[in-house]
């Protein structure tokens, strides 16, 4: 696979986190889910940063 075409698809599971993040941030009843699917948000975003920089 092409490292574009990763980063790509890195992108658009980063969307569809940060959307399930603001979704989960009024619809949860803890707080704690809210943090979790952030988190994840924020590491896919980062591993598609590095992929950008890296090659």
């Amino acid at each position: 696979m092409n490292i574009d075409s990763i980063r790509s698809i890195l992108n658009i599971v980063f969307i569809v986190l940060a959307i399930v993040s603001v979704i989960t941030y009024f619809v949860a009843e803890d707080f704690i889910t809210f943090v979790y699917v952030c988190a994840a948000a924020i590491f896919v975003k980062l591993v598609e940063f590095f992929l950008r920089f890296m090659f």
